[in-house]
């Protein structure tokens, strides 16, 4: 856009427009450090500066290629294409201002000079085609939020009254656009902005229309600073509306996590001055950072499994009211203390009911476009009623206790470690120290009586591919993974120190787990108190064992199996084709999907977070959503490669009434049989 030639007559055009903007950048800055950068910097120390070239990576990625925006665009669902419309136009008009508004006003042939006369034209006419297509945009976008209203944007956040003035503030900012435009052609202006098309046509219907030089002439300037002022207005509205995300989510994508979404970071309890989170100074810097980022989209909410069967969870709600917190209360508080007149925030801002609502399957944050870690956040609060205040569900506290006093979670079990391997000829690490892998059969498979045929198919695919293996038996604990995500780290901490003496006394390299909880925790989690060994869940060592032919199903197994992807296998971990893999070398067995809710997508089965071993709080149970997407396939069996998901389908599946008609099964269960049949 061509600049006036004055303030209106009173005064240079440069010496407003300057002065406009050093004017506006101290006031945004001050606003931008008082509500943003300060309160931030109250977060706890946490370093996320290494591996710089994997952050910029990722943040090229996410944030410059909007691929987690695009990740979910469908034929029902064209908001990512909107949003990267949208979002490449603020880019290119970002990158306008300080051509064509600040360099030219400084120096009018900057423009031309930079980008040549043709360039400066093509550029011109891409602004004018840039800002159509973003009217466009937002007319789709007001009409979908308003009228279509999908679920993720009916709740009370994403329809708050800040969207429409973003999005009036955008489209104003089109249209002065394209009205400056119109009138600078209006009034017989020079250059090259005078090729744009849909400015140009515009102006030229207008002076067709008889509108005078001067009235063009008065017009243009009018709506140049207009233009100008909306601009400058945008960047004093930023640090107060949701749209802080575009200034914050770029930072939040270079910090996010390069550790699997699983892993959760350990207390140092000899330091740590607090266990938790209990005050909004008590949460990391990046967790605060989170709040920001945040972009309203209702993403996380919409396929969070709580929220979805009506709990009060909502991991939207919980990042954004922790922010307004934070801006409330702003460290006026002390250390965990309150200000006089606000509210707490545990049972106060967010309630206690949502932080043991989550059961850490990471879906919210597998869908954020902006890469939000919420699951670490209400982990965070978790551990703070658990470790400071011991306020725990009382099943949860049964089973903590149980972890305390009998080494695993299950009480009431009558079972001992090595019960499930009788007859099968299983050697301990005792009888058998120098045995290359150790089978680390876990509590539920050890315990649990449905569970047992995991262990023992486990054990008979092993000794039929040839492997040197053994079990530790009554030396093995529990990991401590429940202990740790119901919030009592100490007691896991504990527990990991003991495995991890065990295992390191047997000088163990070479670990396989039936349970993708362990599987998660000793890979992921041990190395942080110096457990470091070489982890596979079975399906990755099953598949490579079919592939090198030491393992060959042969008996057909005739189902129609729909697999369900455990949370801690499969997002956390990333492991989705080898379970498949294993599942399609099995003759007669046809694999079908649950669509959508698979792979990346997949949808809980109700047990994570503890939640196995607590009573869900409101609305349908978990599993029994997750029962009924598989009943929905018409598959004969669901499979899954998780004891935790092997019990709660079958329990969706009795409670629905269709045992024994449809069955769980673990894949063990199925290779197992196919195996034997050599």
């Amino acid at each position: 856009m061509v600049p006036p030639d004055s303030v209106f007559g009173a005064a240079p055009h440069w010496v407003g427009v300057y002065a406009a903007l050093i004017l506006t950048l101290a006031v945004s800055g001050g606003l931008f450090y008082r509500r943003v950068v300060r309160l931030v910097l109250l977060g706890r120390p946490e370093n996320r500066f290494d591996q710089p070239w994997r952050r910029l990576a990722n943040f090229l990625a996410v944030s410059l290629g909007q691929r987690k925006v695009l990740q979910r665009v469908s034929l029902r669902d064209k908001a990512g294409i909107g949003h990267v419309v949208i979002f490449f136009g603020f880019l290119s008009f970002l990158l306008s201002y300080v051509i064509f508004i600040f360099g030219d006003s400084a120096w009018p042939p900057f423009s031309e000079t930079l980008l040549t006369t043709t360039g400066a034209r093509a550029y011109a006419i891409y602004l004018d085609a840039a800002a159509v297509a973003i009217l466009a945009a937002l007319a789709w976008a007001l009409v979908r939020r308003w009228v279509a209203k999908p679920r993720r944007l009916s709740f009370d956040l994403t329809r708050s009254i800040d969207a429409v003035v973003i999005v009036s503030l955008i489209g104003g900012l089109m249209l002065s656009t394209l009205l400056t435009e119109a009138f600078y052609v209006a009034k017989g202006g020079l250059g090259p902005e005078t090729s744009v098309i849909a400015g140009g046509a515009l102006g030229r219907w207008l002076s067709g229309l008889g509108l005078g030089v001067d009235a063009s002439n008065l017009l243009h300037g009018l709506f140049w600073w207009i233009h100008l002022l909306l601009i400058l207005g945008f960047a004093i509205y930023i640090p107060f509306s949701k749209h802080m995300h575009m200034m914050a989510a770029p930072f939040n994508t270079f910090f996010h996590s390069l550790k699997p979404s699983g892993v959760m970071e350990a207390i140092d309890f000899e330091k740590a001055e607090v266990f938790g989170a209990g005050a909004v100074e008590q949460f990391t810097w990046k967790e605060l950072l989170d709040g920001y980022a945040c972009a309203v989209c209702g993403r996380c909410t919409d396929v969070c499994p709580a929220n979805l069967t009506g709990k009060v969870l909502s991991p939207m709600h919980v990042v954004e009211d922790i922010k307004d917190h934070l801006i409330e209360v702003g460290g006026r508080g002390g250390k965990g203390e309150v200000p006089p007149g606000s509210k707490p925030l545990i049972g106060g801002v967010v309630s206690e009911e949502a932080i043991w609502d989550c059961v850490s399957c990471g879906a919210c944050m597998e869908e954020c476009p902006v890469q939000v870690e919420h699951v670490p956040t209400i982990m965070s609060m978790r551990r703070h009623l658990a470790l400071e205040e011991a306020r725990i569900p009382a099943p949860a506290m049964d089973a903590l206790i149980s972890m305390e006093q009998r080494g695993h979670p299950w009480r009431g079990s009558q079972f001992s470690r090595v019960s499930w391997a009788e007859g099968l000829g299983v050697k301990t690490l005792a009888e058998r120290p120098d045995a290359e892998w150790l089978f680390w059969v876990g509590c539920a498979s050890a315990l649990e009586p449905k569970s047992q045929r995991i262990a023992r198919s486990m054990a008979r695919v092993l000794q039929r591919a040839g492997v040197d293996f053994a079990i530790l038996g009554e030396e093995e604990r529990c990991t401590g993974d429940p202990a740790r995500r119901m919030g009592n780290e100490y007691l896991y901490q504990t527990m990991a120190r003991q495995n991890i003496e065990t295992l390191n006394g047997y000088n163990v390299r070479n670990v396989v787990a039936t349970c993708p909880h362990c599987f998660n925790t000793i890979r992921n989690e041990y190395p942080q108190l110096g457990g470091n060994f070489r982890t596979l869940h079975y399906s990755q060592m099953v598949d490579r064992l079919i592939k090198e032919g030491r393992l060959r199903p042969v008996k057909a197994v005739n189902t129609r199996l729909a697999y369900h992807d455990s949370c801690f296998l499969g997002r956390h971990n990333g492991v989705y084709d080898e379970p498949r893999r294993v599942a399609a070398a099995i003759p007669g067995l046809t694999l079908v999907e649950m669509e959508p809710w698979n792979r990346e997508r997949g949808f809980c089965c109700g047990a994570g977070g503890g939640h196995i071993w607590m009573e869900e709080s409101r609305g349908p149970r978990i599993n029994h959503v997750r029962t009924g997407h598989f009943l929905e396939t018409g598959a004969d069996a669901v499979g899954v490669s998780c004891p935790f998901c092997l019990q709660m389908m079958e329990e969706g599946i009795e409670a629905k009434g269709m045992a024994p008609e449809k069955r769980a099964k673990d894949l063990l269960e199925l290779l197992a049989e196919s195996v034997d049949a050599e």
